[in-house]
């Protein structure tokens, strides 16, 4: 079992990031995608050893309502729920290139609550992932579904499922995957606790498989370095 350890985001200088840790999750992906030539970038200053995860880019699962078009200034018309068509494909064509340059393994797909439990989005989610190359670890974080019809969707198309450990339990996957967004009271402003991160460190142990553990919260960077010497001083 390997546990490692990152943020959504570099929360510090690049290249201090890349001396602090050896992961990270891109977050701009999801917003507004960089260009090959910043991907290159970033993945010439990374250490060898370094791994990039990528958030899948928001036109895949995010309908045009969502707030984050507007502020990013982005045009949307009918995209989202991974709806089989021509803008969502191509919003995987773009995810799908960045990742290549930046010799990513995991391509992350977070859905919002909007995206319900219903025939037509499993449907949609069918046909999406039977469509798109398999060159990637693919992974989902649902919300609002039920347990049971996360792990048949999961199982049935060969994804990951990501859950926030202090709300629930991953129910499929070959590797654990795992998001930390902040307490329910406090959300992103949490600070997780000594005995929080021990915690945290059981249940990884428990999972008894590879894991990966993303903070996303405002003291990301503080609570992943204290999680990651956690770690290396475990026997």
């Amino acid at each position: 079992m390997r546990v490692k350890v990152g943020c959504c985001g570099f929360c510090m200088a690049m290249e201090r990031y890349f001396s602090e840790f050896k992961l990270v999750e891109v977050q701009k992906t999801f917003y507004q995608p960089v260009s090959e030539k910043t991907a290159k970038r970033w993945r010439g200053k990374a250490p060898e050893d370094f791994e990039f995860t990528v958030k899948a880019f928001q036109k895949i699962t995010h309908p045009p309502s969502s707030p984050t078009f507007k502020r990013y200034k982005i045009e949307a018309k009918d995209c989202g729920f991974f709806k089989p068509n021509e803008e969502v494909f191509e919003a995987w064509e773009v995810t799908k290139e960045i990742a290549k340059v930046l010799k990513a393994k995991i391509i992350v797909f977070q859905t919002p609550k909007s995206f319900t439990e219903s025939d037509e989005n499993v449907k949609n989610m069918r046909e999406f992932f039977s469509s798109v190359e398999r060159d990637f670890t693919f992974v989902w974080e649902p919300r609002g579904w039920r347990e049971e019809k996360v792990r048949e969707v999961c199982e049935e198309l060969d994804l990951i499922h990501c859950v926030d450990p202090f709300v629930s339990k991953p129910t499929y996957g070959e590797i654990a995957y795992l998001r930390l967004h902040g307490s329910h009271k406090r959300m992103y402003r949490h600070k997780y606790s000594k005995d929080e991160l021990i915690w945290l460190k059981k249940f990884c142990e428990e999972l008894k498989k590879d894991a990966y553990v993303l903070f996303n919260n405002v003291y990301m960077c503080d609570d992943a370095k204290s999680f990651s010497q956690l770690i290396r001083e475990s026997p």
